[in-house]
């Protein structure tokens, strides 16, 4: 097997100088190093389960439909992915917050003609199935929330009796979908893993959104996947309100349906205690509808 640096060199077909290994990496290695004429790069090196053209093409429709800060794209194949690397350090200042809810309320502004994607994405290393619906309460309720819960169930990160609350859960939502979502949100392309290590950032600025999880669905999604970690706070959410206003009842009831879903799939990559946090956000839900 030739070395990280003789697969990015034979890749880009120059030499390349200080490879070195990045910490991070979920579904492959991740090293950086200088690519001559290319300038500074990172490069993912996956084995034979990933894929990470399917990230390519994720950075590349970004970038396409788009104006956010998102890296080039210099070479993909399915077990090496080679990009530019983009100045910044994870996370975000409250300056930068503000200038990170700018970038998302554009982002939001991409709109589809219905939820899902024209292909299945990742998140990860998960597969993410992105069929064409019409409906956001059928697709969340079972291409996010059944999907997941029914992946966990199978690797043992969920509680006893937690696939039988996703699957009531999501009755529920497809059965009366007006006390669960939002009306009138349209569909909208969104990032999809917008947690503080996928943020770049240098002072006041954004320099960076990396590792996409792209499909169209309601932004709703977006913010709660965002509020979960701490990756932001108020700085952020009150200048997204400024520019695409949160509808009401969003911090009250749905964002802790909608956090179900990363809860999920980090029950399923790291098992320990999100899986019974998913659950009790499915209790919550269900008592707050």
């Amino acid at each position: 097997m030739p070395s990280p640096a003789n697969q990015i060199s034979s890749a880009l077909g120059v030499a390349i100088r200080n490879v070195h290994e990045l910490s991070g990496g979920c579904i492959s290695r991740v090293m950086a190093g200088n690519a001559g004429e290319y300038g500074e790069i990172v490069a993912k090196l996956g084995d034979s389960v990933g894929d990470l053209t399917i990230e390519a093409e994720m950075l590349e429709d970004l970038a396409r439909l788009t104006q956010l800060p998102v890296p080039r794209v210099l070479h993909s194949a399915k077990s090496l992915l080679v990009m530019e690397r983009l100045p910044g350090s994870p996370g975000a200042s409250q300056a930068a917050q503000r200038h990170l809810a700018e970038l998302v309320a554009e982002l939001h502004g991409v709109g589809g003609s219905s939820y899902g994607y024209v292909r299945d994405t990742l998140i990860g290393p998960l597969p993410q199935p992105n069929p064409a619906m019409d409906r956001w309460a059928t697709f969340f309720a079972q291409h996010r929330l059944i999907h997941f819960a029914q992946m966990a169930h199978d690797r043992r990160t969920l509680p006893a009796g937690g696939l039988e609350h996703a699957h009531r859960l999501a009755e529920a939502i497809e059965q009366r979908p007006e006390n669960f979502v939002a009306e009138g949100q349209p569909s909208v392309l969104i990032h999809g893993d917008l947690w503080s290590g996928n943020i770049l950032s240098d002072g006041d600025r954004i320099t960076g959104l990396i590792d996409p999880a792209i499909y169209y669905a309601d932004r709703e999604i977006e913010l709660a996947f965002m509020d979960l970690f701490g990756g932001v706070g108020p700085a952020f959410f009150e200048r997204y309100h400024e520019l695409r206003p949160i509808a009401g009842g969003f911090f009250e009831r749905r964002r802790a349906m909608y956090q179900i879903y990363p809860l999920l799939v980090h029950a399923v990559l790291f098992g320990g205690g999100y899986g019974a946090r998913a659950v009790d956000a499915m209790r919550r839900t269900m008592a707050n509808a």
